[in-house]
């Protein structure tokens, strides 16, 4: 990182700045970690600043995943403050979840980048469709998620989660509606359990960078902590504002949207490993 300029540590501050803003609403507005925006935009910003090619998805996956820690806290507060997380389901679920998170991470530590980008691709279309073409159910089921259900989703939610850098609530918001969770509570209930991904995926990628003996510049395995520094103060305090906003909006618009912002992000990433 030694040949850039002034002007292109402005520029690279300037762009991480602007996204920790969006990043951090969506994350208090959706229970997301906010690691949908914050991933590519650091994949960038690594990708002209002369890191590794090789652990370019790496850092930049396991930077959101610290910078998802902080912001998860503040979102789940304010949840909690109108009594939208079901902290029974989190520690019934988040076992699971933690486990999963700790296969996919070892998953993450033994790929390139390109394998990584072509995974995150393929599962932003897949969450992407399913938002675009979800049918809200008119009224609540009752609340009941059965052992077998709470290991297989948090297996898989904890497993996709871990190589992506995303507090998992674009699978988890859906998985606790579809067991009968009001909108508001599964949002809430979902920011709880990204906390738990986050958590554990920050852990594992600091360690596996380590272990990898990555050396990447300004960073301690695969945290980078000037992007650390920059985004988490702004993520958290946006978060606050989103999760307010949540109890204020209609649902069903904004899910449309975030399923076309997946497809622009999917898209994106395709670009990006073809071009590779």
């Amino acid at each position: 990182m030694d040949f850039l300029s002034n002007s292109d540590i402005l520029y690279l501050t300037f762009i991480m700045v602007a996204t920790a803003i969006p990043a951090g609403f969506a994350a208090g507005l959706f229970g997301i970690g906010g690691g949908l925006i914050t991933v590519p935009i650091l994949f960038y910003i690594f990708s002209t600043s002369g890191i590794d090619p090789n652990y370019l998805m790496h850092l930049a996956v396991g930077t959101s995943f610290g910078i998802i820690i902080p912001t998860s806290i503040v979102s789940v507060m304010t949840h909690h403050q109108h009594k939208a997380v079901d902290f029974s389901i989190v520690k019934g679920y988040g076992i699971f979840v933690a486990t999963g998170v700790v296969l996919g991470t070892i998953l993450a530590a033994g790929l390139k980048t390109k394998p990584l980008i072509l995974f995150f691709t393929i599962v932003v279309y897949i969450l992407a469709f399913y938002l675009l073409f979800l049918k809200e159910k008119e009224k609540n089921l009752d609340v009941k998620m059965s052992l077998p259900a709470r290991i297989i989703s948090g297996l898989v939610s904890g497993f996709i989660s871990a190589p992506m850098g995303i507090g998992g609530a674009v699978m988890n918001v859906p998985i606790l509606k579809f067991f009968g969770y009001p909108i508001n509570k599964a949002i809430g209930s979902a920011a709880a359990i990204g906390f738990i991904i986050a958590s554990f995926g920050a852990v594992g990628f600091l360690i596996s960078g380590s272990y990898l003996n990555a050396q990447l510049p300004l960073s301690i395995g695969f945290l980078n902590i000037p992007a650390f520094l920059i985004f988490f103060p702004i993520t958290a305090f946006m978060a606050r504002l989103g999760a307010k906003a949540s109890h204020q909006i209609n649902k069903k618009k904004m899910t449309k949207y975030f399923g076309l912002f997946l497809i622009v992000i999917g898209t994106r990433f395709l670009y990006e490993y073809f071009k590779i």
